[in-house]
């Protein structure tokens, strides 16, 4: 056991020098490390290098230059303080309702009504620059405003979604468990009709954006027919609590929490009377898959503008990094792998505008693009050496971000099986020895 006196103290400073000398404020990075440029000055976009522009309409295009100017000058300068702290910057939700994409494909009510493309373009423009960004307008657009749009009553429609549209309120989307995650149809939050209304007791785990919502949409059980139904929860109603989650390594801006339900009381006004099953929930999982999808191709291209912009700047044995072969075919494995999974992205969405999609398509979508984005990350990671665990680079940040959205929306094995299912007409979801007790 090793003990210091105080007169041994920082070669003999005393306690009070010793503690005034610790925990100084680091130096700039600018300054601490002059080869290179950090995130919070956002490199230029260039990982188009098959074109893909050239599929997108105008309007698809200026949507997108919209979305990238604000990112760049807005958020990238304060998102890595944000990340480090785990805490949402609340100032810059009307700079993001700004953008014109709350609501993504939903028509009327305040919404923009844009084409699914454009909605997926803009959320890959938000997630290059910050991933935490994406899915707090991910889920209150894609899963809880279109939930409200594809299953709520007109009432409804015309109540919440003008103020839902504008950011003015933000809403979060509750189905997640503690016990049920991706066996999500079994969840044990329950709803009993008494008069009036509903009350629901139950649990929910993960939901992003709920400690600061306005509007939940919860997904209970109907104590009655057993089957799944919907309801909006107003914030601040007695008997609902929602608590932070703490200690997460990805998407730490994202405020996730747990949330309680004790005979929380629901008008039957705000049942949503389009959910009357778990397979109802599908409609709107179809879309925000696809969103989804989008999230890691947008993270993907800021790692590699990252990354080859760096490459460029640093430099060691007398040259820049990218004059090196190794690192140019890290650098050009990981463009291709952006091209392949922007032209399945663009696919997926045309599939969609035209009918012609299926739960399948969406869930395989989802699940090789994200196991194809973290190839790409962990290159970029490699790539910027020890620079690649600091949050001041972005590729750190980009790496743990994408690690939740590799799981949520369906895990890649669940989205897996989900498309296998699809193409041989055979589930997959229960082990056999389970499949064939419940036979019995």
């Amino acid at each position: 056991m090793v003990t210091f006196s105080s007169s041994a103290n920082q070669g003999g400073c005393s306690k009070e020098q010793a503690s005034s000398s610790v925990g100084l404020p680091a130096l700039d990075v600018s300054k601490a490390f002059p080869q290179a440029t950090p995130a919070s000055i956002f490199p230029p976009s260039v990982s188009d290098y098959y074109q893909f522009d050239d599929l997108l309409t105008p309007e698809e295009q200026a949507l997108k230059k919209k979305v990238q100017v604000v990112m760049e000058k807005e958020i990238a300068p304060i998102m890595t303080e944000y990340w480090e702290k785990a805490e949402f910057p609340f100032h810059i939700i009307p700079k993001l309702a700004a953008l014109g994409i709350v609501g993504g494909t939903i028509k009327g009510y305040g919404c923009p009504g844009l084409s699914i493309t454009a909605s997926a373009i803009a959320m890959a423009e938000v997630a290059r620059v910050d991933a935490s960004c994406s899915t707090c307008i991910l889920v209150h657009s894609s899963l809880a405003m279109l939930t409200i749009a594809l299953c709520g009553s007109e009432d409804q429609k015309q109540k919440y979604l003008p103020s839902l549209a504008q950011f003015d309120k933000v809403a979060c989307w509750g189905l997640t468990e503690p016990d049920f995650g991706s066996d999500a149809s079994s969840l044990r939050t329950t709803a009993t009709k008494v008069a009036g209304g509903w009350l629901l007791d139950g649990q929910k785990r993960w939901i992003g954006n709920s400690t600061f919502a306005d509007v939940l949409v919860i997904f209970a059980r109907n104590t009655t027919t057993n089957r799944i139904n919907g309801f909006i929860v107003r914030k601040g109603v007695p008997g609902l609590k929602a608590t932070k989650m703490k200690n997460k390594i990805g998407l730490r801006m994202v405020q996730n929490g747990d949330i309680l339900l004790e005979r929380v009381f629901v008008p039957d006004e705000d049942r949503l009377p389009g959910v009357n099953s778990f397979q109802d929930t599908n409609k709107v999982l179809a879309v925000s898959r696809v969103m989804v999808a989008w999230q890691p191709i947008g993270i993907s291209m800021g790692v590699f503008d990252m990354c080859h912009r760096y490459l460029k700047e640093r430099k060691q044995f007398g040259a820049p990094l990218a004059a090196f072969q190794l690192n140019q075919e890290k650098l050009v494995r990981m463009l291709g792998n952006i091209q392949a999974m922007l032209l399945v992205g663009w696919r997926l969405c045309k599939l969609y505008e035209s009918q012609k999609m299926t739960a399948g398509h969406a869930s395989m979508g989802k699940a090789w693009i994200t196991l194809k984005a973290r190839e790409t990350v962990s290159l970029g990671r490699e790539l910027l050496g020890g620079n690649g665990i600091l949050a001041d680079f972005l590729v750190a940040k980009a790496f743990c971000d994408l690690e939740p959205i590799y799981t949520y929306e369906g895990t890649y094995d669940i989205n897996s099986m989900v498309t296998g299912r699809e193409v041989t007409g055979i589930a997959s979801f229960k082990p056999a020895v389970l499949a064939k007790q419940s036979r019995l």
